[in-house]
């Protein structure tokens, strides 16, 4: 096989690592990397809102699931 039939994240791993999936949703790797930070402090917000809704139900009643619903119309967006 010809070098040309390579993808490119065979011709370098670090691409492949680290550009080609942020290259997916045309963005940078930093780009990319705020988004993912973004994204997992929500999830970490979400997931203490479901814990303290556990302990005490009268608590964050619609706290997680709003976070959710605003987090999946962030990822739709993108593609």
């Amino acid at each position: 096989m010809s070098d040309a039939s390579h993808s490119s994240s065979r011709k370098n791993p670090l691409a492949a690592l680290f550009l080609d999936h942020p290259a997916t949703v045309d963005e940078t790797y930093f780009q990319h990397m705020r988004f993912a930070f973004s994204f997992a402090f929500w999830l970490g917000a979400a997931s203490l809102a479901a814990l303290v809704h556990a302990i005490v139900p009268a608590m964050c009643e619609t706290t997680a699931s709003r976070i959710l619903k605003r987090l999946h119309a962030r990822i739709e967006s993108r593609h």
